[in-house]
């Protein structure tokens, strides 16, 4: 195995139990293997794995051996150190387990190909959903993250190339934006009626024997196979407790993403077989057609097809038969020949920018303006598609304002407001007129000094970003140097 970077920190802990291997207490010279990386860089986006050529050749019964090859796990321990992420139900985090797993590779490697192996449980946490609701995932430890990515990089490159051209998620140099650019494409064809269909809690109900003769289909070794299902019934943890799973591909993952596009294969394949025109990203998926009675008819067959083929439930009260206008796909809606922000997004957008701009929260404006900004350009690299400038206008003018406020009750003092305005160079005069004013800070900061005093270039030479910047690079980035 290849060195994976510079040398890590020696951590001494009692020894642990996981993934039915024990981890020694102590440093060793092996956990060079494992060493920390600072120039590891990873973009999450499901599963994430290189299409080498040589790996595409990799079939039959030699697989086991290919997934368990040191550069490849060097190359999957790149990839899990980049994206992070929480303890498993050891309690073992990314920066303790190079120096706690070193020496136990051979073991662990030994076990693996005698199929001894026996993956833990993992985590059951859940997350709030944009819709109010919660979405279950499960944190697996950094041992069975390591060899599920292990696996993922080699079984990947052999399903992918005969996936459909209109999936789009979790696959290489694809994206939710390329989805949401294809239903635009098709709706400006002429078929601006969408068949919705939303699987109810797809990753929780997938059939285990559904899934796995898909994998079998081009997985011939049975090792793999073996191993693959263990992970699908390691069971999770919940408040302490071991619950089984006799369905579901636990969401958290490396693996998981790429199981579920398999199982949805078949999915694309049918609808493909039938003409339709559609684009999936992940279990989000819309069809369009030409005709209210035509989507009536796809919506029932379909709906048939998932249930009795791929033994999926749909969701009846989400599934929607609607016109594209109506339509809302991946936080984006569809205006003619425009991709627009959907409503939920935008009052999520506002909401967030809410708490950060809120005038009780006890923190510097320098702290704040960092985490504005991280948030609004990752919300933009986003979102930044959509075709809406003068909403972004409008955006940009309400976080300008908003920031005027904490400004000025962070001032608090009369004195405080009248010494900073004169020195953002207003007059003494109109200083100590506003410094005694009475008003609430929402007026003042629609004031024509307070906009002079705490202008636009004065909040962006402090880090405001600007939406209206970052829009503009995405759609004209020739014109922003």
């Amino acid at each position: 195995m290849t060195r994976a970077g510079s040398s890590c920190r020696r951590v001494t802990r009692p020894a642990k139990v996981t993934g039915g291997l024990t981890y020694d207490e102590g440093p060793n010279r092996n956990d060079e293997v494992w060493s920390s990386c600072s120039q590891c860089g990873y973009a999450p986006s499901g599963v994430a794995y290189e299409r080498r050529e040589e790996d595409s050749r990799i079939s039959g019964n030699d697989l086991l051996e290919a997934i368990l090859e040191n550069s490849n796990v060097s190359r999957a321990w790149k990839r899990v150190k980049a994206n992070k992420g929480s303890a498993g139900v050891d309690g073992i985090s990314i920066n303790d387990f190079p120096t706690l797993f070193g020496k136990l590779w051979p073991d662990l490697r030994k076990s693996l190909e005698q199929g001894a192996y026996t993956p833990s449980p993992v985590l059951r946490v859940e997350i709030d959903k944009p819709d109010g609701g919660k979405r279950q995932l499960g944190i697996p430890i950094v041992l069975d993250r390591l060899i599920q990515q292990s696996i993922a990089q080699i079984i990947g490159p052999l399903f992918d190339p005969w996936f459909s051209e209109s999936s789009f998620g979790f696959r290489p140099k694809r994206s939710a934006k390329q989805a949401v650019t294809k239903i635009s494409e098709i709706i400006q064809m002429g078929r601006r009626i969408a068949v919705d269909l939303d699987l109810s809690k797809f990753f929780d109900r997938v059939n285990h024997d559904v899934l796995m003769v898909r994998v079998a289909r081009k997985v011939q070794d049975k090792r793999v196979l073996a191993l693959i299902g263990k992970y699908l019934r390691a069971g999770v943890q919940v408040e302490g407790r071991l619950q089984r799973t006799k369905d579901g591909v636990p969401q958290g993952g490396p693996l998981s993403p790429l199981l579920a596009n398999i199982v949805l294969d078949d999915l694309d394949k049918e609808l493909e077989r039938r003409g339709h025109h559609f684009a999936r990203y992940a279990d989000d998926f819309v069809i369009l057609v030409k005709s209210q009675r035509a989507g009536d008819r796809v919506m029932t067959s379909i709906q048939r097809f998932l249930e009795t083929k791929l033994k999926l439930k749909v969701n009846q009260e989400k599934s929607q038969v609607v016109k594209a206008s109506q339509l809302e796909f991946l936080g984006f809606a569809f205006k003619g020949k425009r991709i627009v922000w959907s409503a939920k997004s935008l009052h999520s957008f506002n909401y967030r920018i809410h708490k950060l701009t809120s005038r009780s929260w006890g923190v510097s404006m320098k702290w704040r303006l960092k985490k504005l900004a991280q948030y609004m350009r990752g919300w933009m690299g986003y979102y930044g598609i959509s075709h809406t400038y003068k909403v972004v206008l409008r955006l940009d003018s309400w976080i300008r304002r908003r920031l005027r406020c904490c400004y000025w009750k962070q001032w608090k003092t009369i004195s405080n407001r009248i010494r900073n305005l004169m020195k953002l160079g207003i007059g003494r005069r109109n200083a100590i007129l506003h410094g005694v004013s009475g008003k609430g800070c929402w007026v003042m900061s629609k004031t024509p000094v307070i906009n002079e005093a705490l202008s636009s270039d004065w909040l962006s030479n402090r880090g405001l970003l600007s939406l209206k910047t970052l829009w503009i690079h995405i759609h004209y980035p020739t014109t922003v140097r």
